[in-house]
């Protein structure tokens, strides 16, 4: 099974969009929803302003739902009614893959992701928290509004928008105000809100749709247009970031892994797709998603001929792609020194398993068994 595709019972992914006012975020959601690529996005906008899609604009509609063609959806609200509108968003007839709040210039996010994670809702998932930085004005912006520190600290991923405003002395120095707050959260350069919808969501989820085939916007053809002029690579939207596929045909160790998921890396925002734990759980396969420090285990079973691989997608900006793979590839089962006795690892293939083998498996499993959210947990 590709990583990107959904499982059967997967809970939809919702975004928190948030920066100052001006910054860019309805410039930037604007961007996502021109270029979703057959994605159904549905939008919360708290402090409604006006979303723009093709020739259509949407304001003052607060407390309606509005399509915005193509299967999305967008609704205004005040934050007291966002578990009523997320109830709605998440019905089955909707039929979204991804939920994007963007929130007022004053709302106080972690607030909003709070919400999220102790929303009583089965069918969400957190996505992230986006902060977006306008980076021409930035420090004009702190002396305005010190709290922007205190919302960088609780971002997983930073966009610094109006880089082509901004040079490359104020880049760094808003870098290292970021780094100053302790976060680990990805920075990436943007301009125009222009980012790859692929940091964010999985682009095209139904592939078999009837939107594969849609008919090109005129930003489709100006963008094959430059491709064909033969304009630098550095200009395409995911030369921001950086990503990195790993498979494995040899089952993971669980403790291995966590010791990985537990220490990773700043800047790597994203992590998706599919685990085989092997001995550790052999009726299923984990689905695995995680954003910023978020990290949830999401087990299934195996369908018949399905390959028992694991399939991974990591996604930040300025990490070592290379150094990942091998500290992935090494918590492999097998990827242990010669004689290393690793509890919770495989047993030897020539050893027959019985119940006092499989006790160290289970006990193995603990550790992801925590991140496997259970019915009463928040989501």
């Amino acid at each position: 099974m590709n990583p990107s595709s959904p499982p059967r019972s997967r809970q939809i992914p919702v975004i928190v969009l948030a920066g100052f006012l001006g910054s860019g975020k309805t410039t930037l959601l604007n961007h996502l929803l021109r270029h979703r690529a057959g994605t159904r996005i549905g939008v919360i906008v708290n402090d409604f302003g006006a979303i723009e899609i093709d020739a259509m604009t949407v304001s003052g509609q607060v407390g309606s739902t509005v399509s915005l063609g193509g299967g999305c959806l967008c609704c205004a609200v005040d934050v007291s009614e966002l578990d009523t509108y997320l109830e709605t968003l998440t019905r089955p007839a909707t039929r979204l893959d991804v939920i994007v709040i963007e929130a007022s210039g004053l709302a106080e996010p972690q607030e909003l992701v709070r919400m999220l994670l102790a929303s009583d809702n089965p069918h969400i998932v957190y996505g992230g928290l986006v902060e977006v930085v306008d980076a021409a004005e930035f420090a004009t912006t702190r002396e305005r509004h010190p709290e922007i520190d205190r919302h960088l600290a609780v971002a997983d991923l930073v966009v610094l928008n109006k880089t082509d405003r901004a040079g490359d002395a104020d880049r760094l120095r808003i870098r290292e105000a970021v780094a100053a707050t302790g976060s680990a959260a990805a920075v990436i350069p943007a301009a125009y809100g222009r980012i790859d919808p692929e940091l964010l969501f999985d682009p095209a989820l139904r592939p078999d749709s009837e939107e594969k085939a849609r008919q090109l916007t005129f930003e489709d053809l100006y963008l094959e247009e430059r491709a064909a002029a033969g304009e630098e690579h550095g200009d395409h939207l995911h030369a921001a970031y950086e990503s990195l596929d790993f498979t494995s045909d040899v089952p993971m160790s669980p403790r291995r892994l966590m010791e990985f998921l537990d220490s990773r890396p700043e800047g790597l925002y994203r992590i998706k797709g599919y685990v085989d734990f092997g001995g550790g759980d052999r009726d299923n396969t984990y689905a695995l998603h995680a954003v910023g420090r978020f990290l949830r285990f999401a087990p299934r079973p195996w369908t018949r001929g399905e390959p028992r691989l694991t399939r991974l997608v990591l996604i930040g900006s300025g990490i070592d792609a290379e150094a990942l793979h091998k500290e992935l590839a090494d918590c492999r089962e097998t990827a242990r020194q010669p004689g290393e006795a690793v509890p919770g690892d495989r047993a030897p293939a020539d050893t027959a398993p019985d119940t006092a083998q499989d006790a160290p498996h289970e006990r193995s499993m603990w550790g992801v068994l925590r991140y496997v959210q259970q019915p009463g947990d928040d989501a």
